[in-house]
């Protein structure tokens, strides 16, 4: 209603256009689910780079491939990350290097044992010598391969700066020591111990801690709450499987759920992890025992070697956390209409298998994204493709450009809700939606030589009958026609006599 003027005068007022320019939605933001150093527990945490991970979760721990999933997305070019922590404080108790210092004394038992710090700088030690020294006092050489070694001289067993567990806690970056007796402690042995794998406590992570609740907000499933997260990856599933916590069945069932997440919000992507040490065969055949068939997943084989920054080694991890870095560096670059593939991996040394164009060829039409190694090209992402058996949501990409167009006009069109529905509306509507779609046009995400080829958008009284508004309906019909990838470059060579087929 036009304002009351009660004097003569020049009056401006500001007025609605009656529509909104629609805002482009975020299309990289990873969701992680897995076993952390520390960190709150069922409660997704935002992080955006290395160092706030390891300020909310701490660093790399033995028995979990979530702080390598995480890195590997950083350093792929990742930017925003959610990260949620289950199993809680036995999850994180993964096997450790350790070891006994047997007692001088033979009618003594061991009463000192030597275990490795879980962030040990330049890798876990190898060995730990015991050297003799004065007056009942001892040595101790902390070894790791080439590195120099930690040397602490003039330890003893008696209370005091120079206690042995006293002055290793105080000074060792490699190594803790601590008392496994409260009987009268002796020297330990001379000699050099070895540090092995010990077993922690048995524990228990089923399925469900995966999967979790919506309501309660655990799991992956409290990340309903979360409107912007786009990619979902769970690497430490199979950590889970490695340590026997839970099975191949128990495997299936937490990426089925991952699945149906995702199906059920209709805007993220479950990125799929293969279990370890298959062959292609092997893939071929666990692929159709898993019968997996969506259009919001896709696969990727096989593992890629990293160096473990824990042990100094090399190791293999599952690929999930590096795929979302580069379809994070493929829309930053390309936009998400460009198939996240002939990438290189940022931080594989080399993979688990390299396969053959044979083993490529079957893999590929049953929707198993593979990793290659290409002699002067580096390790790369050589497939795109997501696990749906209609050839309409084949490809990743175009999967991905539904996802970022649907939830840029669902975020911009908010201001329609109880508007009149009238022409006008009408008109609004559908103005914002062209003017946005013209420019995922331009971009390059939509085949057509002109607007028109490209998309169409549809609100009138043909499609907002009567009936329908007077339920309080309006609807709009949009079409768009999606840039497909040249998979396939099939190049045709034939020969020719001289002089023949060179006039235009």
């Amino acid at each position: 209603m036009a304002s009351s003027y009660l004097s003569p005068g020049v009056y401006v007022e500001e007025v609605s256009s009656g529509s909104r320019p629609i805002e482009a939605a975020g299309t990289a933001v990873a969701a992680f689910v897995g076993f952390a150093e520390k960190g709150p527990a069922n409660q997704p945490t935002l992080v955006t780079n290395w160092t706030q991970y390891t300020q909310a979760f701490g660093g790399f721990i033995p028995g979990s491939y979530l702080a390598h999933a995480v890195y590997g997305y950083f350093a792929n070019g990742g930017g925003s990350a959610y990260v949620v922590r289950v199993g809680g404080e036995q999850a994180a108790e993964a096997p450790v290097l350790r070891a006994e210092l047997p007692a001088a004394a033979e009618d003594n038992r061991a009463a000192f044992a030597v275990r490795a710090l879980p962030a040990a700088n330049g890798g876990a030690p190898i060995t730990v010598e015991v050297q003799p020294a004065e007056d009942e006092s001892f040595n101790l050489v902390v070894k790791r391969g080439g590195a120099p070694a930690e040397i602490f001289e003039g330890l003893t067993v008696k209370r005091g700066p120079a206690n042995v567990v006293t002055a290793v806690k105080t000074r060792s970056k490699l190594i803790e020591v601590e008392e496994t007796s409260h009987r009268s402690l002796a020297v330990p042995r001379q000699g050099e111990v070895a540090l092995t794998t010990a077993e922690p406590p048995a524990i228990r992570v089923a399925p469900d801690d995966y999967v979790g609740n919506a309501a309660d907000r655990t799991g992956f499933a409290g990340l309903e709450a979360i409107d912007e997260i786009t990619m979902l990856s769970v690497p430490d599933v199979m950590a889970a499987r490695e340590r026997g916590l839970i099975d191949d069945e128990g495997v299936r069932a937490v990426q089925l759920a991952m699945i149906t997440h995702c199906e059920l919000m209709r805007d993220r992507v479950a990125i799929l992890d293969t279990p370890p040490g298959l062959n292609a065969q092997q893939v071929k055949n666990w692929r159709a025992e898993a019968n997996y068939d969506s259009k919001y997943a896709a696969l990727y084989y096989p593992w890629v070697k990293i160096m473990d920054p824990l042990s100094g080694a090399p190791m293999f991890a599952p690929p999930s956390g590096h795929m979302a870095g580069i379809w994070a560096r493929n829309d930053a670059t390309r936009g998400v209409h460009k198939a996240p593939a002939n990438e290189v991996v940022r931080g594989a040394i080399s993979l688990e298998i390299n396969l053959t164009k044979g083993e490529h060829d079957q893999l590929n039409p049953d929707g198993v994204n593979c990793i290659r190694s290409f002699p002067g090209q580096g390790i790369r992402v050589w497939g795109a493709r997501t696990l749906s058996s209609d050839p309409e949501w084949r490809y990743l990409n175009v999967r991905r450009l539904f996802n970022y167009v649907e939830k840029s006009i669902l975020n911009g069109t908010n201001w329609v809700v109880f508007e009149p529905n009238d022409p006008k509306l009408w008109d609004s509507v559908k103005r914002t939606i062209t003017m946005f779609l013209r420019r995922v046009w331009r971009d390059g995400a939509l085949f057509g030589q002109t607007p028109a080829q490209a998309f169409f958008v549809k609100c009138d009284a043909e499609n907002n009958p009567a009936e329908n508004r007077d339920a309080g309906m309006l609807t709009v019909e949009i079409g768009i026609a999606p840039v497909k990838p040249a998979e396939f470059v099939i190049f045709r060579i034939s020969q020719f006599a001289d002089g023949a087929g060179l006039e235009e």
